[in-house]
This record gives C-alpha cells, structure tokens and sequence, in this order.
C-alpha cells in the first residue's frame, strides 16, 4: 500500500470489521482518520470509508505488510477470541491467548517507531474479565488480564518516546461475541438486574472512549485502564 494520506492522521484497528472494533473504526473515520481495520471478518455495511484490509492477526508480518507506510496516530487492538467451556482445554486456552494478548502485543512493538514519529498512541479493549473471574472462559478472562497488565507495562516503557498506551475494559455490550449470554433469556435478566445504570451497552459507547483516550484531550493519560460497563464492575 501507498503511504497514508497525511492531511488525515492513519489509525489501525484490529478487529475493526465487527463488534465493537467496527464501531471504533467508523467513529474514527468520521472524527477525520484515514483508518485501516485488519480482520478476518467484516460486516457487509462497514463504513465504505474504512479501508478493511482481511488478515490473520496472529501473523504480524501479514498484518503489517496490509498497512500504509508513514506515521501512526493510533492503534486500537480490539481483535478478540472467546471459546467458553472449551478454554478448559490446553489447546483453547492458548489459542484465545494467543489472539487476545500476544497478536496486540506483537503488532504495538512492531508500529512502535512508527507510533513515535506521529506522537501516537495505542489502546487496548480488555474486558470487565480483567476485573473479576469468569467460571465460563478462563482463557478469555486471563487474556483480558494480561491485556491490562501489557498496557501497564508498554505505557511506562514507551513514555519517554512519546508513545501513550491505555485500555479500555468494557462490560456488557451488544455485540455478536455476546449474542449467548443476550438470547439467554434468563441469564440476560439477571446480568441487566446487576448494571447499575440498567441496560448493556451499545459498540459507539465505547468507541467515544477510545476515541479520547487516542485524543489529544488524554494527553497526560498513559498506563490507565477504563472502564465502560455502566457501574457493572462496581457493584
């Protein structure tokens, strides 16, 4: 790919075809990104405007060659595994750990110094799991951990390069990854009976916050994890 427009700062989103990677991708192109979603999946309406470039985001080489050259704004690592009772398994619990952590991972270190030329920033989607244990998804809810403890670490090791790195950890949202807990009827009684502000979240809630957190605005915000899950983790 030819190098990014620079009247438009350049965004990668992981993930960015679906869910709330999707929504994060749009709002981002509609706030004047030029943003390039990497996935294996897209919804047929995606946002034409968002360059979907189809890759295994476990590849980082594959993932970096779909992408622009030039300075990086930002990059969101939104691409997610869940595999319920089978992350029991030794084989489902790395795979989903090797989607969830290591694939963001890889790819931040690997955009690093482009991320610094652009004064850049990175957020990463953990998850309320972060914060509490799943009996359900083990795999997931230590992925979600590690994401949060990555972005500990990255924040303070690229700070002095200009680079911010915080997370996101979203509570219930209506999104495809959810659509069990949402079509148990009795399951999503008792999870919306739990949210303090009653409801489960739309995918553009938590865009807007990734949104700031790649902002200007969370200029001196770098190592924090937010969540947005409507008081779900605090009660």
């Amino acid at each position: 790919m030819s190098k990014n427009n620079l009247e438009r700062p350049l965004a990668v989103v992981t993930g960015g075809g679906t869910g709330i990677g999707r929504a994060v991708s749009e709002l981002l192109v509609e706030s004047g990104y030029e943003v390039v979603a990497i996935g294996l999946d897209r919804d047929p309406d995606l946002n034409g405007r968002v360059l979907f470039r189809q890759a295994d985001i476990t590849d980082t080489a594959a993932s970096i060659a779909a992408l622009p050259e030039g300075p990086l704004a930002g990059l969101v690592n939104c691409a997610g595994m869940l595999r319920h009772q089978q992350e029991w398994q030794t084989d489902a619990f790395e795979e989903v750990m090797r989607v969830n952590v290591t694939a963001g991972f890889a790819l931040a270190n690997a955009l690093v110094e482009r991320l610094e030329a652009a004064g850049g920033a990175v957020v990463n989607v953990a998850s309320m799991w972060a914060i509490f244990g799943s009996p359900g998804a083990p795999a997931y809810t230590a992925s979600k951990g590690a994401v949060a403890a990555v972005t500990r670490s990255q924040a303070v090791a690229w700070a002095s390069r200009g680079v911010r790195v915080n997370s996101v950890a979203p509570g219930w949202v209506e999104t495809r990854i959810s659509e069990k807990a949402r079509n148990d009827a009795e399951r999503a009684q008792r999870i919306g009976s739990r949210i303090p502000m009653g409801r489960w979240a739309k995918p553009a809630e938590v865009a807007s916050v990734v949104r700031f957190l790649l902002s200007q605005d969370a200029g001196y915000v770098t190592g924090a994890m937010i969540p947005v899950d409507g008081g779900y983790s605090v009660c």
